[in-house]
């Protein structure tokens, strides 16, 4: 799972970066300038399995976050989706839109008061205009190809050209991609693209510390105070506590975004115990059993045979699989069973 952060000058999206992955940070491309670093998904529920497998190693699930520089002068605009940049974020999975509602002196003087709206809405049209680049030059090859084209090949083309014209002149008149009504042969066909404004996008508003004990942590669009939970983050656990208790502010701001980052990505988790080992995965909700096996090894996959599983809370409640399986609660699942979130399960394979 891949996650990139954007956002304007100034908008703390670097410091929002570091929360997230305790600023541990990779060399970045030199040719994509990306710095990419792993956050590990808390979860209460991995907690509660390793109190009953008292394994010797616990895993949680995983997401790699991605932090783009801005451009070196304003005059360059937003500045992502140009060149190496585009071709970068083009492999994301999914985008943090981080947009800046705090005052600080710090912030320099040519960035003027924070303006949330027009700066989401900045970020959004650059995404659009990064696609109508991507889907004029689409347009183009299919009409060169259009020239020697005979049968069904050159009705493909035909469809294709219209579908490009009609998300084209919806998005020049300010339509995203993503609410614009497609079928899903539409949307196969514009998934070869690989355009921008088909990834899901969060938007998480920066806000400052006089605020920080106002955050709602099931509003949208997401407030967190970067500034103050990079502070947190730098303190044992117990100060932590205590800071908090301070400003006000009880919740995660890093835990409760983790969460809100698989919802984006659409996924679902569930959970190994093996070779003393309980671990925490996560796969696209509605994937089925072998899939997730796949997860683990393309071998688990490929050599299938069934999956025994058990739900979360019936595990909790059995305190063992022997007992679950007692109480008939753990299930033998065949290879197209839909994974649901919270599933423990041991996949039985042969290779």
């Amino acid at each position: 799972m891949e996650v990139a952060l954007i956002g304007l000058r100034s908008s703390g999206k670097t410091t929002l970066f570091n929360v997230l992955t305790g600023g541990a940070q990779s060399r970045p491309n030199a040719q994509e300038r990306v710095v990419k670093a792993i956050s590990k998904v808390p979860d209460s529920r991995l907690d509660d399995l390793a109190r009953l497998f008292n394994p010797t190693k616990i895993t949680p699930a995983e997401i790699t976050f991605w932090d783009l520089p801005p451009p070196p002068s304003s005059d360059q605009g937003f500045g992502y989706f140009q060149g190496q940049s585009l071709n970068a974020l083009q492999g994301a999975d999914a985008f943090i839109r981080v947009v800046r509602a705090f005052l600080d002196p710090t912030v320099p003087e040519a960035a003027g008061p924070p303006t949330p709206e027009s700066d989401a809405t900045a970020m959004s049209d650059e995404l659009i205009l990064a696609d109508l680049a991507i889907l004029e030059r689409r347009a183009q090859r299919v009409d060169d190809n259009m020239k020697g084209a005979r049968g069904r090949e050159r009705d493909l083309l035909i469809r294709e050209s219209a579908l490009l014209k009609r998300v084209s002149d919806e998005m020049e008149v300010g339509q995203p991609l993503a609410s614009q009504p497609l079928t899903t042969e539409e949307s196969g066909i514009l998934a070869n693209y690989n355009l921008l404004g088909h990834k899901p996008v969060m938007t998480v508003y920066n806000i400052g510390e006089n605020a920080a004990s106002q955050t709602q942590p099931d509003a949208y669009p997401i407030t967190i105070c970067a500034g103050l939970e990079w502070e947190f983050a730098q303190l044992s656990p117990e100060d932590e506590h205590e800071f908090r208790e301070s400003m006000g502010v009880q919740q995660s701001g890093k835990d409760l975004l983790l969460a809100k980052t698989l919802t984006l990505l659409n996924r679902v988790t569930f959970f190994t115990h093996v070779s003393e080992e309980v671990r925490a995965w996560t796969v696209m909700d509605g994937s089925d059993s072998a899939t997730a096996a796949g997860t683990i090894h393309s071998d688990m996959e490929r050599g299938f045979i069934r999956a025994e599983v058990v739900s979360f809370d019936d595990m909790i409640a059995c305190e063992t699989i022997a007992e679950a399986r007692r109480q008939g609660l753990l299930r033998s699942e065949g290879r197209r069973y839909p994974v649901q979130d919270g599933d423990v399960i041991t996949f039985l394979f042969n290779v």
